[in-house]
């Protein structure tokens, strides 16, 4: 009990000086939607997601139509038929999923894209507040609206003093 209180006293140590520390909040949502080029990307992804779900529901009501037609059909028949067509229903249907995820999964094409597209965007409200960190001696940016580290100082990662408290700094 004695050694877990005198690590977890070990651990609290270097957080005594973080009260000194210069922090500040930022709101990425406000910033990104006064962004000019955040609205024509927000376009852009919605545009392509418009044109790439007419394509899925293409394939979507094809094996419908397939499968309504074939019920109407199904008395008339052959057995060989039937399984023909069943196959071919299944097929447009795999097809309308497999793009289905192509597209949106999440390793999907809107989702690079719109990282693509992102990218450039996010680089540049980076560097801006990289710099305004520098300028004004801020050590630690908080994104308030979802409660994420935007920029923190290296200087105050205490990483390694914790490997050091568990002993794991001499392997």
């Amino acid at each position: 009990m004695k050694k877990i209180l005198f690590l977890l006293a070990l651990l609290l140590l270097p957080l005594g000086s973080v009260k000194a520390q210069k922090v500040a909040l930022v709101d990425m949502e406000f910033i990104l939607k006064k962004d000019p080029s955040y609205a024509v990307m927000n376009r852009q992804i919605e545009d392509l997601s418009k044109k790439w779900q007419v394509e899925v529901s293409s394939y979507e009501k094809q094996a419908e139509e397939a499968y309504k037609s074939f019920q109407s059909e199904a008395a008339f028949l052959s057995a060989q038929q039937k399984k023909q067509r069943e196959e071919a229903i299944v097929a447009l249907e795999k097809q309308g999923y497999d793009l289905k995820r192509k597209y949106f999964g999440p390793e999907g094409d809107l989702f690079k894209k719109r990282e693509a597209l992102m990218k450039p965007i996010q680089d540049r409200v980076w560097a801006a507040l990289k710099e305004l960190a520098r300028r004004g001696g801020l050590q630690l940016i908080i994104d308030r609206s979802s409660s994420k580290i935007v920029y923190a100082d290296p200087a105050l990662d205490i990483s390694e003093s914790v490997l050091s408290v568990l002993g794991l700094d001499r392997q």
